[in-house]
């Protein structure tokens, strides 16, 4: 098994790098008990794969979707001199037999994967083979992490270490502890009852299946929620970057959204704040402030803040090409979970893709609009904001 360190991903910076490592490292120690070989070297992916498969017989490579990792597939495939196979181990249906075009929106995705997802919703039959391989070894993350020329400015996370276990032991502590109020609860962002999974999912550290099948004896009315959220939506957004070459930038948007955003581009603003004082969570929006600070802070923001956050910055900015290039800029350098299909969807969504028409307004014309008064109506939302005062709290401590 090998895994190239590429010591150049796009937006990709320390705390993505330990993240990942911390699952690399954990994974190294289990091939190692397992008797299997494994590399993990800084190097170009295709390079390594190619250098190992000169004796390989074949080569297996799992499916991606960012322009980057399909990149990569194509040319390892086309330079490989053994037949190279690519597993779709990444969604639960596969992508191109959910449906063979970009969806518009959950509704019409839903039942093509529902239909299909009994077949795929099956255990892994796991047949482990005793083998004497040589070559695995520990890594050493501090010393992989001097070696790398990459952006060092953004800290680690203190809340999430990377891995297989600390992702299973999140997963049990989830289903035990909040799924039953999940579908209740899950939007609420003074309270957790989200799973925090996403940042293991991203870089595979723990796969959708197997937390579908952690799911297997939860009742229906328990999960069904959550599994809207893990299967159809995230495989929404995957569907999206797949057949979607702008899913990385505004041009991305239906027709409709970028027509109505264009219509009100000259509209004047309350507020416009730049690239740097939204960065530092400089607004006069202490809810705003306090999501970007939890962005800042833990590497990961809740979903529903991440939504009024988008539309917030589609409000302050001089126009909404800028808004979109300052909203996927901030989440792919502080999301542990950035430059990922989920994030690429979920800002896309602020600003109408996989959404319908709305009641005109200022600014935003028919995209849905949010504001503080829907927070404070729906949510203890200064409890939230404490929440996360508290957490500065003890970063400040920590450091």
């Amino acid at each position: 098994v090998c895994f190239g360190i590429t010591p150049d991903f796009p937006e990709a910076n320390l705390r993505h790098y330990h993240f990942m490592l911390e699952g690399l490292k954990e994974l190294s120690i289990e091939f190692k008990k397992m008797g299997i070989g494994f590399e993990a070297s800084v190097s170009g992916p295709v390079e390594l794969a190619l250098r190992l498969s000169k004796k390989a017989s074949l080569t297996v490579c799992d499916a991606a979707y960012t322009k980057v990792q399909r990149q990569w597939r194509k040319d390892l495939a086309r330079k490989a001199t053994c037949t190279v196979v690519q597993v779709e181990s990444d969604v639960i249906v596969p992508v191109e037999e959910a449906s063979q075009k970009e969806e518009y929106s959950a509704a019409t995705i839903r039942p093509k994967i529902k239909s299909a997802m009994t077949k795929y919703l099956t255990e892994l039959k796991q047949r482990r083979v005793k083998t004497k391989m040589s070559g695995t070894k520990d890594l050493n993350i501090d010393k992989i992490l001097k070696s790398l020329d990459i952006d060092k400015s953004v800290m680690p996370s203190p809340f999430y270490r990377g891995g297989t276990n600390p992702a299973l032991k999140i997963l049990r502590s989830f289903i035990s502890k909040k799924l039953t109020k999940y579908e209740e609860l899950k939007n609420d962002p003074s309270l957790d009852y989200t799973s925090n999974l996403s940042p293991y999912i991203h870089f595979g550290q723990i796969s959708t299946l197997q937390i579908a099948m952690e799911l297997k004896d939860s009742s229906p009315k328990d999960k069904d929620s959550f599994l809207e959220e893990l299967i159809i939506r995230r495989e929404l957004a995957v569907n999206f970057t797949h057949y979607n070459s702008d899913y990385d930038n505004y041009e991305c948007l239906p027709d409709w959204a970028k027509k109505t955003l264009s219509e009100h581009k000259k509209d004047k603003r309350g507020y416009t704040y730049s690239f740097k004082e939204l960065e530092k969570a400089k607004t006069h929006d202490a809810y705003w402030n306090s999501a970007q600070k939890e962005l800042l802070i833990t590497g990961k923001m809740h979903g529903y803040m991440r939504m009024y956050w988008g539309k917030k910055i589609i409000e302050w900015s001089k126009t909404p090409q800028e808004a979109y290039k300052t909203a996927l800029c901030l989440n792919n350098k502080y999301e542990l979970d950035g430059r990922d299909p989920n994030g690429f969807a979920g800002i896309a969504w602020c600003f109408g893709k996989h959404d319908r028409p709305w009641t005109r307004r200022n600014i935003f014309g028919t995209v849905r609009y949010m504001n503080d008064k829907g927070l404070e109506r729906k949510f203890d939302i200064k409890k939230y904001v404490k929440k996360i005062d508290t957490c500065e709290a003890a970063l400040r401590q920590l450091s």
